[in-house]
């Protein structure tokens, strides 16, 4: 039996920056909880920071048991999902750490990553904000997240 390909994390994300047509500046694995509008939550997925924003990018994974659910029931296989958000839309962007002692001993909350960002431009009001998981190496995203940032890269 001939094995598939593996394709190599450089080819990856050179195929993903040819298909959104941007750089990609940092990324890390992270677990979306909220934020935007019509989107299912939790997902894992990417957090990426691109030349001209932010991206969620969640890829659909399926189990032999659920697509042997899905064929026998005709359900429709999953599919991608991504979130976009323009540099210049996002407001601010921080990594939130629990700050009480006696929580972090007794109930582990991971780092969030959140983004206020105006969802239809800067005119619209109230901001909205968009929260993920991800650990302490998401600190990479917040400089490129940031309008200084976004005026050095684009």
């Amino acid at each position: 039996m001939a094995r598939k390909k593996e394709q190599t994390q450089r080819e990856f994300w050179e195929g993903y920056e040819k298909r959104y047509g941007e750089k990609v500046l940092a990324y890390v694995l992270g677990k979306y909880l909220s934020g935007w509008p019509d989107f299912p939550y939790p997902l894992w997925g990417l957090l990426i920071a691109t030349e001209r924003g932010f991206r969620f990018h969640h890829f659909p994974h399926e189990g032999w048991i659920q697509a042997l659910s899905r064929v026998t029931t005709g359900g429709e296989p999953p599919q991608e999902k991504t979130i976009f958000i323009p540099l210049d839309r996002i407001l601010s962007a921080e990594l939130r750490f629990e700050k009480r002692w006696w929580k972090k001993l007794l109930a582990y909350q991971p780092p969030l990553l959140a983004i206020q960002y105006h969802a239809g431009g800067p005119e619209t009001k109230p901001a909205m904000e968009l929260l993920a998981e991800t650990d302490k190496g998401g600190k990479i995203l917040i400089p490129f997240l940031t309008k200084q940032a976004g005026e050095i890269t684009g």
